[in-house]
């Protein structure tokens, strides 16, 4: 445990700030999850609705060094590929 006052703080910081970003974090993987099974029940419209929903929100965490670009851009790019491939089908 810390003994400085400033490390206390630190400390409590840095536990506030992960279960935000654990909150965030699962808020981004449940966008992802319903494009998912819209895709998986082969529904169109909303596949295409979710998905519209699910970029911001990645986007947003790509803001808030939730996620790195990279890893945002392919969730998004192998999203809106599964959907592009139902809409085609």
């Amino acid at each position: 445990m810390a003994n400085i006052k400033s490390a206390k703080k630190r400390a409590k910081q840095s536990e506030k700030r992960r279960l935000q970003n654990m909150g965030l974090r699962s808020k981004m993987r449940t966008q992802i999850k319903n494009v998912l099974k819209a895709v998986e029940k082969g529904d169109k419209e909303a596949a295409v609705a979710l998905y519209a929903a699910a970029t911001p929100v990645i986007d947003s965490m790509i803001n808030k060094g939730i996620v790195n670009k990279n890893k945002a851009a392919r969730h998004k790019s192998r999203l809106n590929k599964m959907v592009k491939a139902l809409a085609a089908a």
